[in-house]
């Protein structure tokens, strides 16, 4: 999970780097879904914080900076109401609008990391829990540039203590241990707050044995962080 793993990064300035990024989103679900996006390290939002994509539809955001570092997700089951307020029943970001105005994803929420860089870090993290599968396709670059994906529907196997139901009973997210509980031991936090101290549990267990190469817990890292070098595009795919 690339915000709190304690890597030290070293960002491409902007001045120095000629080029890039652009992000092109998918969408294979077979229903409309609400992407989101949150740029962290206090630099600008993107021109986009948030749109509608219909199934089946893709949409691009370019001109990402070389330096940039953020998140994205995708909301499912969102609505304006009569007030004109508009909330998702997963993964809002609590705006009330389309654009989440850089609020992030409020949990359970499956989230896709990047730190661009000379060296580009992204991982695919559930961390926040799950709501619908993903996946990241690098496109160019260069430097053993691989894919990562959560592919399986962790709702299908989400435990009763874990899941959140939407209004047909029906699991629509599955929340992580730490959000459920609020124990250390699940949130690597206090006497956790380590690698050497917090390990998989037999709930972050059910997320990894779903989605492998996601982030299940905090210090999942060694399976979890992937790396392009080169300047490479990338395709974010829900459902994929």
């Amino acid at each position: 999970m690339l915000y709190n793993t304690g890597f030290n990064f070293k960002l491409m300035d902007a001045a120095e780097g000629s080029f890039s990024a652009s992000f092109t989103f998918t969408n294979n679900c077979p229903f409309t879904v609400w992407p989101g996006t949150l740029t962290g390290g206090g630099q600008p939002q993107l021109a986009t914080t948030g749109f509608e994509l219909a199934s089946k539809a893709s949409s691009s955001v370019d001109n990402v900076p070389a330096s940039w570092s953020g998140r994205f997700w995708a909301r499912t089951n969102c609505a304006t109401d009569a007030a004109g307020k508009f909330s998702c029943s997963t993964a809002d970001c609590g705006s009330g609008q389309l654009a989440c105005n850089g609020a992030g994803a409020i949990p359970p929420a499956s989230l896709i990391e990047f730190t661009l860089g000379e060296q580009d870090f992204y991982d695919v993290s559930l961390v926040d829990g799950f709501n619908l599968p993903l996946s990241i396709t690098p496109q160019g670059g260069s430097g053993n540039c691989s894919s990562t994906s959560c592919p399986n529907n962790v709702n299908a196997v989400c435990p009763p203590e874990l899941s959140v139901k939407g209004s047909g009973g029906g699991v629509i997210a599955c929340k992580s241990a730490c959000l459920a509980f609020n124990q250390p031991q699940y949130c690597c936090t206090g006497d956790f707050g380590t690698p050497e101290k917090c390990h998989p549990t037999n709930y972050s267990m059910i997320f990894k044995g779903q989605c492998p190469q996601a982030y299940s817990y905090a210090f999942d890292d060694k399976t979890s962080t992937f790396t392009c070098t080169g300047g490479a595009n990338y395709v974010v795919t829900f459902c994929p």
